[in-house]
Order: structure tokens, then sequence, then C-alpha cells
């Protein structure tokens, strides 16, 4: 009976997700233009798509190296390569398998088998390095919100604004000292990772909009690009589906642009994750082999 509820439970999850997924994407499509949809990403460069599918990955790269940081910081030192390969299996996961263990949770799981740590020293690593991404991300959005239609059409919130930019990073920084002292060391390193992560997707969001030969407001898709990104961060759709697009219709509304593109946007933004994230079935059969060694493992 007890084995029964478990497995329950962990079917419940994906489930909730999928059927929260289905709903969001059902009440944006239902309020769109889905033929003018299907013009859009029909007429996308292959070009440009080609090299937002390049910037995705080469943000996912800094992604890793500052994760990797971190785990050097608790005392696992892993190759790049490896680093990098359990990196896009945690992606796969993520996106292809939700609920249950998870892309974080399947990561920690194996660090934490491979080297006999404590896994909540390696859960720590894991959790610091999605905060420190939350921080770029929210400082970003406000740097673009800035210029945008957003503090024409609010600019009683501008002041509120400036004062969150220029305290974000002092709070980092005494949120790092005080939680997490073992990551202290490597904090500005990562914070300029962290950057660097957020600004070539950035790039990469860029590339798709010029995909769909889209130059108007490009400030305004971007600034909402970052913000659909932390709305995602929040694990109730699959791989953020839905919750990105939800959020480009109605940001978009509320300056009263055009949705069509935006929601395209964000389809294709998923489409090119999801198709990055196929390079973890190759990643997650040479690393299932690979486990029994755990040294050969770890340097491969």
């Amino acid at each position: 009976m007890a084995n029964n509820n478990t497995g329950l439970k962990k079917l419940l999850k994906p489930l909730l997700q999928l059927l929260v997924t289905a709903l969001a994407l059902y009440l944006v499509l239902k309020k769109t233009d889905v033929a003018k949809l299907a013009g859009i990403i029909r007429g996308a460069n292959l070009w440009y798509l080609l090299l937002a599918l390049l910037f995705f990955n080469i943000s996912k790269i800094f992604n890793a190296i500052r994760l990797n940081r971190f785990f050097k910081a608790i005392g696992i030192e892993l190759s790049a390569l490896y680093n990098l390969k359990l990196y896009y299996l945690g992606m796969f996961y993520n996106l292809f398998l939700p609920g249950g263990v998870g892309g974080d949770g399947y990561k920690i799981f194996v660090l934490q088998k491979n080297h006999g740590l404590k896994m909540i020293n390696v859960f720590h690593a894991v959790l610091w390095d999605r905060i420190c991404g939350i921080f770029a991300l929210v400082f970003l959005s406000i740097l673009l919100l800035l210029p945008s239609s957003f503090a024409l059409k609010f600019p009683h919130l501008i002041p509120y604004s400036w004062i969150v930019l220029a305290a974000l990073y002092p709070v980092a920084l005494f949120v790092n000292k005080l939680f997490y002292k073992q990551f202290i060391e490597v904090f500005t390193i990562t914070a300029i990772e962290s950057m660097l992560v957020q600004i070539t997707q950035v790039i990469s969001v860029f590339f798709i909009l010029k995909a769909m030969s889209h130059s108007a407001n490009l400030i305004d898709y971007l600034a909402i690009f970052l913000i659909s990104t932390i709305a995602t961060i929040i694990p109730i759709t699959i791989g953020g589906a839905g919750a990105r697009e939800i959020t480009f219709f109605y940001l978009l509304g509320a300056i009263e642009l055009e949705t069509s593109t935006g929601v395209a946007l964000s389809l294709i933004f998923f489409a090119l994750s999801a198709l990055s994230s196929l390079a973890g079935i190759l990643t997650r059969i040479s690393h299932e082999k690979k486990v029994p060694d755990q040294k050969s493992a770890i340097t491969m």
C-alpha cells in the first residue's frame, strides 16, 4: 500500500505540471490569432535561428562553469567536460522528465553518491547557483525596464527601480556572507558569470526577433523575456512552457503591443531549449556506463 501511495505521488506532480502547462497554453492560444502565429514561426529565418541556438548554448556553458566553481568550493573536483555533460543531463531531466527527481535532484544524487559528501552540501551548491541566477535576472530585467515602454506607462515606479538596482548586489553579498560563506571567495567571478549567462540568453532572443524580422520595441520584448524567465523558475509547468507564453501575452497587452510576436518568440525559445536539451540523451547513456567506476566518471 505504501509503495502504491509513493508511486501515485510521483505520478501526481508531472500530471499537475502537464495540466498547468496545457491550461496556460490554452488560455494564450485562445486569445491569439493562431494562423498569424503559425505564419510568423514558419517565416522565421533559419540562419538567425541557428545564431540564437548558438548563443543559447553559450549561455548554458557559462552556467555550467559557474556551477562547477561552487562544486569546487565544497571539495568536488570535476573536469570541465564531465561537468558540462552532467549539466546537459540535468537540462534533459528537467525538460523531458518533469516531476520526480528532476535535473537538479539527479545532479545532487550523483555527486553525493560519487564523492561521499553530505547531500546538504551539494544541495547548497546547486541552490546558491540558482539564487545567483535570480539576482542576475532581476538586475538585468530592471536595467532593461528603465528605458522601456513600461517606464513611460508607470513613471512612479522608476525611483523604486533605481533603489532596487543599487541595492541588489550588496544584498546578494550580504546573503552570501550570512548563509553561504563557503562560496564567498568566488562571489565576484560567479556574479560576472551570472551576468554573462543572462546577457548571452538576451542575445539569443535578439536573434530570434531578427529571425522573425521584428525590429520595433526590442527593449520591451527583451525585458519581458527576462521577466518571463523569472516566472519559469517556479516548477509549475513543463520546462517553463506556458508560463513564459502567458507572461509575454499579458505584459505585452499591458503596454498595448501586439502579442503574437511575443508568443511566437517564447515558443521558438522553448523549441531551441528542447533541442539543446536532447544532448542530454547522449550524456545519459555515457554517464550511466561510467557510474559503476566512480573515479573514471569523475575525470571523464
